[in-house]
């Protein structure tokens, strides 16, 4: 087998307990591996961003000053409850995310399935929803990144969102993220959602307006707590 990064083989262990009881096998070689690393402990419990680097007069009781910011906002107070992000957003996790994301590698999700299915375990949910994206996005990559995350982690979607702009979120500053009117709709029966607690899944969390315009959709149509899982904290 060969690492679905940079296509280097993969040497196993060979032994009878490996035999009789096979493991997973890796993804990554283990020069990849190293590069792919754990978010820990020390980040904010709203939004996992690393707090390692960040001065103290903007964290407040584990909370960032972004999250703070949010819940201080009548829009926004109660919208999303909590975004769990898994990897540190470094330079290889960015370039694995590019060709996944944009140049349609789909095989590379599969790196993220084991922490995936990890993490989905600790978390209480009833309803695992993708964020949508665009009709000329889904036929420009060919696939839902958000969507594909689910799949290699073996979890069904429930697809009750629809995005109605289609501008690339990439391509905005912060400032225009922030401001820009609601971009999804819901399309599903209200009765799928009423009072579940609902976790979003995508695949970076930047300024975190996206996940909340979609969990601020999902609330009016009558869902309980909504909270998030991504790849990320950009």
């Amino acid at each position: 087998m060969n690492c679905l990064y940079c296509d280097t083989a993969i040497a196993l262990e060979m032994s009878w307990r490996n035999l009789l009881f096979p493991t997973v096998q890796p993804k990554l070689c283990e020069s990849c591996d190293r590069k792919l690393l754990l978010i820990g402990e020390a980040c904010c419990e709203s939004c996992s961003r690393p707090l390692k680097n960040v001065a103290p007069k903007y964290i407040k009781e584990n909370k960032c000053l972004d999250c703070i910011k949010w819940e201080q906002d009548p829009n926004w107070t109660n919208t999303l409850e909590k975004n769990i992000s898994l990897f540190q957003y470094n330079d290889f996790l960015k370039e694995v995310v590019a060709r996944f994301k944009f140049r349609g590698d789909y095989e590379l999700a599969k790196i993220f399935s084991g922490e995936l299915q990890r993490q989905l375990r600790t978390i209480e949910y009833e309803m695992l929803v993708p964020i949508p994206l665009s009709k000329e996005r889904l036929l420009e990559r060919g696939f839902n990144q958000s969507e594909a995350l689910g799949q290699v982690a073996g979890i069904e979607t429930d697809h009750v969102l629809e995005r109605i702009h289609s501008e690339r979120q990439s391509k905005k500053t912060r400032k225009q993220r922030l401001s820009q009117q609601q971009i999804f709709r819901f399309c599903g029966d209200k009765k799928q959602v009423f009072e579940k607690n609902i976790l979003l899944i995508d695949d970076i969390y930047t300024t975190g307006i996206t996940l909340r315009h979609a969990a601020k959709v999902l609330k009016e149509a009558g869902a309980g707590q909504v909270h998030a899982i991504t790849l990320a904290r950009g």
